[in-house]
């Protein structure tokens, strides 16, 4: 197996750090290749601009297809080409981040707004009457799995269905569905520590061994249900859940998971 970990916290000798230091070794260890995304260490440049584009940038600038001339044309900047040639030699793609501010840090966004181009994650595929693009489920990404290793300041309690911050399915279902799922990645259960803040040495000690544990058997976890766009389940184009898929008592993002 082949493993990309993009990695985003600031500091090498935080939790975080450590969690990617084991996974390496862990997977390493068990005969698979590794990569590393150290955003922090590379000095990624988090913004999108007309230079991510070069010659292919227009005035004024249209993101979407600027960025898609420039990946057709070869002429995205290096730093960007060198992340998608990443994730197309990955089986699985691990994202190593805390939740701050209930989603990803902001450098780990420019991670993603400058990477998943138009024409490479979206913007693939037919469109047409039948069929609205190749995505959520489908797309260039297809056959790899993507991991969530996230960590929390606030306890469990505050995540779960009546916390006050939300259920954590719900707070990285953009994450899961919108940034992972899109470009047709297979999404696994995420890897979640709460409370990272007030942690003991005795509970880390627990924590990395359920963290190898979930390393090792990253082939034989199944993905989150999510629902493919193409296969039935929605209506073309509105992109409706068809009228008696809903699961009993299941409401809003839960709608999009099989079962």
């Amino acid at each position: 197996m082949k493993t990309l970990i993009v990695y985003a916290h600031p500091e090498p000798d935080s939790l975080n750090g450590s969690l990617k230091d084991l996974a390496v070794s862990t997977l390493e260890g068990a005969g698979h290749e590794v990569r590393v995304s150290d955003l922090y260490a590379m000095n990624w440049k988090a913004v999108v601009d007309a230079a991510d584009y070069g010659p292919d940038a227009s005035s004024p600038l249209k993101v979407a297809l600027d960025s898609g001339r420039a990946f057709d044309a070869g002429t995205l900047t290096p730093d960007v080409r060198a992340e998608q040639e990443k994730l197309l030699w990955a089986d699985t793609v691990v994202f190593q981040f805390p939740l701050w501010w209930y989603t990803m840090p902001a450098i780990l966004k420019g991670w993603v707004d400058r990477v998943f181009t138009y024409r490479f994650a979206y913007g693939v595929g037919e469109h047409s009457d039948t069929k609205y693009g190749e995505r959520f489920g489908e797309g260039t990404l297809a056959g790899r799995r993507a991991l969530l290793s996230v960590t929390t300041g606030g306890p469990e309690s505050h995540y779960a269905a009546r916390g006050i911050n939300g259920p954590i399915d719900d707070l990285l279902f953009p994450i899961h569905h919108g940034i992972l799922y899109y470009p047709g990645l297979d999404v696994l259960p995420p890897f979640v520590l709460y409370a990272t803040d007030r942690m003991t040495g005795e509970e880390y000690a627990d924590a990395a061994k359920a963290w190898e544990q979930r390393l090792l058997t990253l082939e034989s976890t199944e993905p989150i249900a999510f629902r493919r766009q193409n296969f039935g389940d929605y209506e073309i184009p509105s992109l409706h859940l068809r009228e008696g898929l809903e699961p009993t008592g299941r409401a809003g993002f839960g709608l999009h998971v099989r079962g």
